[in-house]
């Protein structure tokens, strides 16, 4: 399996139509080059990214996978609005946005589904049984947010199901410095947000707190929206270890012009809710960790087919997910060995889906070999689910890494994977589509072989992947005329390249970082079917980045992206944000969509076109 990645090199190299993107490619090559030469690396290396995985917190380059991490600082800087906006500039996510400042987004990694891709927050998951389309509801800004932590490929045999494709862990941290942040911006199409937040406790607790509001009149005809957020957040520690306790609720009100059902349908409306509380216990030993949590996630989801007459069409759905999980890991001279055990219960009741609910339980085990002074890494693992409505599942999987020294590393996975459908794969019927009770779970084989490269503040990656699917999961129809029915379409094979380099410098030059996703997808399509997803994926996605820094205290950060969908076409978006850093405030000045590009991500819903907004923080010691 892994020797067929070596292929995709040399079939797609000359097969890829690079062509479509010489100039753009040429100016940033030179750009790049440029700044190489006319700006002086630091001499101290980046400084070591550790990775919270579920059993282990390992050094990024003792991590066998294709792991993404996106700092704190490269969010502040980030002309982003939200969590899905800055997942959107780094390659191989696919975010497929239904209006604009995170109001509806569905999360694709390397030609996936989102339905294939796990959301975690602080470890707790976010997915509910109804949808994947409210994944991304999450309780707090992007402000608010540590870090986000991104495994490319698939990780369920640590995770369970949805990570299919991959998981994305957004961490937010509360602290003991004793200030409150007060944020505020404002922006085109009568948008506005406001939010505080506070950190404060003493040497045994940590509290965050943290309330934000944000409005639009919307970029045109019913896309108004109104997203409200308040979380909390503490840890308190205890000898070896900490306990921590996390609570919050989103509420989204919006019009939904053209987002489901048809471009026709400008009347839509939805109204969400989000919430998740949960309870973690940490403890660690001499030559044993132990992890574990409890929680609750709820979802509410009201749908309108048209705003104003609600008796015309209108659905609700409250999904409830309680669980928990226990996960230790005990270190020997064998290696660490990784044991987990979860159990969650998922409760739905719709007027459409009808009463649903299953219980999940899932058992995981692996272990960590280290040979050859830690040049050699080996980790096999396998896990088992059991879905009392579907039986039960095995995740095997192996991951392999070999240091050769200080810079330069190769790696190489392969896993199996598997899906239940959702509630509304199974059970939805509207006027537009109509689910299958029938449906089989999916899978896939999935393979990835890479090399990563770092010395000093240069780092560079590379990789090939392929997954395999089979009784892959779509929504098609014969002609545009007829509804959309859920099906199990048959083999999917998945397979690309990626390309990332980056480098970090103390000049005006302050970063640039460039990255390439090529994915080809080989889907025979049923004769005279339509689909609604598999075929939606990005062929070419290109993302460039450059941040410059004047006088210490003056940044901007400019992002370019070129994505290139296998049904659509392409587009070009360049994104900009500006900021000036005070003693205690930041003021900024961000523009999205500076070309003015008339793009679509998903559903011929239009994207927004050139938008100014303006803001500020400003933090007061309590």
């Amino acid at each position: 399996m892994l020797l067929c990645i070596y292929e995709i090199f040399i079939e797609n190299i000359y097969y890829y139509q690079i062509k479509k993107m010489k100039n753009q490619l040429g100016a940033i090559f030179i750009l790049v080059a440029l700044s190489h030469f006319t700006a002086q690396t630091k001499e101290e290396s980046i400084s070591e990214v550790v990775v919270t995985g579920r059993f282990l917190e390992l050094p990024l380059k003792k991590v066998n996978e294709n792991i993404t991490i996106i700092s704190k600082a490269e969010i502040q800087n980030s002309p982003s609005r939200s969590i899905e906006e800055i997942l959107a500039q780094f390659t191989g996510f696919d975010i497929r946005r239904r209006g604009g400042n995170g109001v509806q987004a569905d999360i694709s990694i390397r030609g996936s589904s989102f339905e294939q891709v796990l959301i975690l927050v602080n470890g707790i998951r976010m997915n509910d049984s109804q949808t994947g389309h409210n994944s991304m509801s999450i309780p707090f800004d992007l402000a608010s947010v540590e870090k986000i932590e991104v495994v490319k490929g698939p990780a369920a045999r640590r995770f369970g199901q949805n990570a299919f494709a991959g998981v994305v862990n957004i961490i937010t941290k509360p602290s003991s410095e004793n200030e409150a942040i007060i944020s505020g911006s404002g922006g085109d199409f009568g948008t506005y947000s406001l939010g505080v937040a506070a950190n404060f406790g003493n040497e045994k607790m940590s509290n965050f707190i943290q309330a934000n509001s944000s409005s639009s009149e919307g970029y045109r005809y019913n896309t108004d929206y109104k997203i409200n957020n308040i979380f909390y957040q503490n840890e308190y520690l205890i000898e070896n270890g900490n306990i921590k306790l996390q609570a919050g609720i989103q509420e989204k009100k919006f019009g939904a012009n053209g987002f489901y059902s048809s471009p026709k349908a400008t009347e839509q409306y939805e109204e969400t809710q989000a919430s998740i509380v949960s309870f973690a216990l940490n403890k660690k030993w001499t030559n044993f960790n132990l992890n574990s949590h409890v929680y609750w996630r709820r979802g509410q989801d009201l749908y309108l087919f048209n705003r104003a007459k609600p008796e015309v069409y209108r659905n609700i759905h409250i999904g409830n997910n309680v669980g928990g999980e226990v996960n230790g890991s005990y270190s020997s001279t064998l290696g660490t060995t990784g044991v987990g055990v979860s159990l969650r219960k998922e409760f739905l009741a719709s007027n459409n889906l009808g009463h649903r609910e299953r219980v999940v339980t899932e058992l995981f085990l692996e272990h960590y070999f280290s040979f050859f002074e830690h040049k050699l890494q080996v980790t096999p693992g396998i896990s088992w689910s059991n879905f009392d409505t579907a039986g039960n599942f095995f995740y095997p999987g192996l991951d392999v890494g070999f240091n050769f020294n200080q810079h330069h590393k190769i790696y190489g996975n392969i896993s199996k994977v598997n899906r239940i459908p959702t509630f509304t794969d199974l059970f939805y019927k509207s006027k537009t589509e109509e689910g299958n009770p029938n449906l089989r779970p999916e899978n896939a084989v999935s393979a990835e072989l890479g090399y990563r490269f770092q010395n000093g503040n240069f780092v560079a990656k590379m990789s090939g992947f392929l997954r395999n699917s089979n009784d892959a999961i779509d929504w098609m129809k014969a002609s545009e005329n007829e509804i959309w029915k859920a099906e199990n379409i048959g083999n999917i094979e998945m397979k690309g390249f990626e390309v990332e380099i980056g480098q970090q410098f103390n000049s005006f030059f302050k970063s640039y970082s460039l990255g390439y996703t090529f994915i080809d997808n080989q889907f025979q399509q049923p004769e005279n079917l339509l689909s609604r997803y598999v075929l939606e994926n990005l062929k070419h996605q290109l993302v460039a980045k450059l941040e410059n820094r004047l006088f210490g205290k003056l940044t901007n950060q400019l992002i370019y992206r070129y994505n290139e969908r296998v049904s659509t076409g392409s587009y070009q978006i360049l994104d900009e944000k500006l900021s000036y850093d005070f003693s205690r405030s930041n003021v900024y000045i961000l523009v999205n969509n500076i070309t003015n590009s008339d793009y679509t991500e998903t559903f011929g819903v239009p994207m927004p076109k050139r938008w100014f907004h303006v803001g500020f923080t400003y933090k007061i010691g309590l």
